[in-house]
């Protein structure tokens, strides 16, 4: 299976939970702290579990994940 990598721009998320929903691998959650906008952004929680799909990105209205394949 392949290996992937989600960045998260903490400071441009919303918490619309778009992404959370979309992670077919339970890679996302909301977390506890709160950025500069007062929204607790999105975390890797399950870093490990990522397969670079992509999805989580197309996803985000605010453009804030980058998903990276790993070799």
């Amino acid at each position: 299976m392949p290996k992937g990598r989600v960045e998260i721009i903490e400071e441009d998320c919303k918490s619309c939970s778009l992404c959370i929903e979309a992670c077919p691998k339970n890679v996302l959650a909301i977390s506890n702290i709160i950025n500069k906008k007062g929204y607790r952004p999105v975390i890797d929680v399950n870093a490990e579990d990522c397969i670079g799909c992509g999805i989580c990105a197309m996803r985000c209205p605010e453009a804030a994940i980058k998903v990276f394949r790993e070799e």
